[in-house]
């Protein structure tokens, strides 16, 4: 049993070393819970990147973030937010290693 137990840890090592640390985090949500997100990611030590909507343009998450980016020009708030595709682009363009795909939005459809 201690020998796998050992080969497991250095396949769990090996893999490890292998995998990007996360510097920046992008949290595919709005408001509080966006707020939430950055607050946590901050204690970390990450780079924090938002998304919004036209419509929420000047929420307050936006400015909490260390970047924001609007998501979705041209469709509807609920729309802008569902962007799968368009989420993952942007953050793949600006450098973003992680997405936190926070509650509502976003989490639905991963499921």
């Amino acid at each position: 049993m201690k020998q796998c137990r050992i080969s497991r840890d250095a396949l769990i090592a090996s893999e490890m070393k292998k995998t990007k640390p996360i510097r920046k985090l992008l949290a595919a949500n709005r408001s509080e819970i966006a707020i939430r997100i950055f607050r946590a990611a901050n204690e970390l030590g990450l780079r924090t990147v938002a998304i919004y909507s036209q419509e929420d343009r000047l929420a307050l998450h936006r400015f909490k973030a260390d970047e924001a980016y609007q998501v979705g020009a041209g469709k509807g708030p609920v729309e802008a937010y569902l962007d799968v595709a368009g989420i993952v682009a942007l953050a793949k363009e600006k450098g973003v290693d992680a997405i936190h795909p926070g509650y509502g939005f976003f989490r639905r459809i991963l499921r």
